[in-house]
């Protein structure tokens, strides 16, 4: 074990907001033994806070899917793949064919722009300031990561089932949304194990010597590549699917659980 890559969201940090005093001690240790640490995340990397102020972490963080890779230490994007105005323009035509009053909003590297009627009666607080606007093709001048489009009725499977054959040339399509039917639409060929290896590869570091947590569905590449993926047992059905190892419930402090027994291991070599 030479590169530790977790996923955020459900896998280590709870809808509170918070990320428990066990698994903070866990990746400290784990730090400590000179294991690089990297976050693997769907959030963009103006949502880095619980992981930069809980965990004290300085290094780099893949954000956006895979889309942008950002250094804490000198707060600044070192590397990203951009959605060209075209591709978001062909996405909007072809989901608003299938299904009817999708929403879309685009997340560029200077913000999130939406358009009316994206959110539903309620937003989350970090959000509120957010203005709904119609989209533009300027907004391509900010280096648009990540494309996003919700239904406010059904689910996120089934929506990724409906759109997902007629994107597949176009656009990388997942979602890590439990409770909304919310895609997110990256660059064609971009996802978390993709940006990954790049890190890992400009390290040194091999795949085997990778063990990566995750629980939904945009973890399924990153589960899959790395050596050592595992799936959170209170993840997403897909993702358990996809990963060859299971980790405790994130109730149960999962990741911790198995950093610790890893660390343990390598103390006893």
């Amino acid at each position: 074990m030479r590169l530790i890559a977790s996923d955020i969201d459900g896998t280590i940090l709870g809808h509170d907001g918070s990320i428990s005093v066990r698994t903070i001690a866990a990746f400290r240790d784990a730090a400590d033994a000179g294991i690089d640490i990297v976050f693997v995340t769907g959030r963009p990397p103006r949502w880095l806070d619980p992981i930069r102020e809980q965990i004290g972490h300085t290094g780099t963080v893949i954000c956006s899917n895979g889309a942008v890779t950002y250094s804490l230490e000198s707060e600044s994007v070192t590397a990203s793949h951009l959605l060209p105005w075209e591709t978001v323009e062909q996405v909007r035509h072809i989901i608003a064919g299938l299904t009817p009053e999708p929403y879309f909003a685009l997340e560029s590297l200077d913000g999130l722009h939406v358009e009316p009627g994206f959110f539903a009666q309620s937003r989350p607080a970090s959000l509120l300031d957010v203005v709904p606007a119609a989209l533009s093709p300027g907004m391509a001048d900010g280096g648009i990561i990540k494309m996003l489009s919700v239904l406010h009725t059904g689910s996120a499977d089934e929506f990724l089932g409906l759109v997902r054959p007629s994107l597949g040339r176009l656009i990388s399509v997942t979602h890590s949304a439990p409770e909304l039917a919310l895609l997110e639409m990256g660059p064609l060929g971009v996802n978390k194990a993709v940006t990954l290896a790049e890190y890992a590869a400009a390290k040194g570091i091999d795949a085997a010597d990778v063990v990566a947590f995750g629980d939904m569905p945009n973890d399924i590449e990153m589960l899959g590549w790395a050596g050592a993926g595992y799936a959170m047992a209170s993840g997403h059905p897909d993702a358990l699917a996809a990963a060859a190892l299971l980790a405790p419930r994130f109730e149960d402090d999962g990741v911790a659980r198995v950093i610790e027994e890893r660390l343990a291991a390598l103390h006893r070599a």
